[in-house]
């Protein structure tokens, strides 16, 4: 190629880089944009994105499946016969309690998944993406229903094969379950803020079960506060997990407490109120 032919060849080139360039524009300006996905849709997302994570490790299913189970056993056949006289008066006793039990140690995992996509850079990137600023939180939690659900049925299925007699019926079991999820909704947004202001996932477990096993074991999951120091059944008498086991077993008997299951709710919205915006903040702080 002579020199003359090479530099018509490269003026060629250049004239056809613009139409080249102009033909591209064309192309990604021919349709409309796609929309921004609301909130809803966005919660939605991240939600699912907690139940691949569940398909891609179903490990973590341990605790909502085998945990209730042991609890819900060794309870029932260790101090039954003790505390009530047979196995079968404390299994009616026991099962809405260990049911609240079995969802509420779940919350604590909301704040070590928090911690987990913090520590390895996840939540950076959430940051930077064009949604919902709060969407990977709420949808998470949202997402946690699903295990909670799942906790739940396991114990349910097992008290009834053992000989639980679920007085308040296929509505009364529901309506049980519904209450204990609302409150474990507003509680893990506690452990979602806990995640945030913790170093690492590790952390975030030993904090979140050294105060959660207290309100647990002081409360009237186990025993009827009757029967306690007077000191220790005022704690247990105002202990919110109270509230919520005594609601949950008047609905299980058909006899709905409206006054309890009122107050279960009320502090279901405060610590929503208080530890959702909180976490919020702290999110948004980075």
């Amino acid at each position: 190629m002579s020199a003359t032919d090479a530099i018509n060849h490269a003026a060629e080139g250049d004239a056809a880089r613009p139409l080249a360039v102009s033909a591209l524009h064309a192309a990604l300006a021919s349709g409309e944009p796609p929309q921004r996905p609301g909130p809803v849709r966005t919660c939605i997302a991240f939600g699912w994105r907690g139940m691949l994570k569940i398909k891609h490790v179903p490990e973590q299913l341990l605790d909502v499946t085998v945990t209730p189970v042991m609890f819900l056993l060794m309870f029932t056949y260790l101090f039954g016969g003790a505390l009530a006289g047979s196995t079968g008066e404390y299994l009616q006793f026991l099962l809405p309690g260990i049911f609240a039990q079995t969802v509420l140690f779940t919350t604590v995992y909301a704040g070590v998944s928090v911690n987990t996509d913090m520590t390895k850079g996840v939540i950076d990137r959430f940051r930077s993406m064009p949604v919902w600023r709060p969407a990977p939180l709420v949808g998470a939690l949202l997402g946690d229903v699903v295990r909670y659900i799942l906790a739940g049925t396991v114990t349910l299925v097992l008290g009834v094969i053992l000989g639980f007699d679920a007085k308040g019926g296929v509505l009364g079991v529901i309506a049980g379950m519904a209450i204990v999820i609302a409150f474990a909704f507003g509680l893990s947004w506690v452990f979602t803020t806990l995640g945030l202001l913790l170093r690492s996932p590790n952390a975030v477990m030993n904090a979140g079960f050294m105060a959660i096993f207290p309100l647990l074991f002081l409360s009237n999951i186990f025993v009827d506060p009757a029967t306690l120091p007077a000191g220790l059944k005022a704690f247990v008498d105002i202990n919110p997990i109270t509230h919520l086991v005594d609601a949950t077993r008047g609905l299980m008997a058909g006899d709905p407490p409206g006054g309890k299951i009122a107050l279960v709710l009320a502090e279901s919205a405060v610590l929503t109120a208080v530890f959702a915006p909180l976490t919020a903040r702290l999110y948004g702080r980075g």
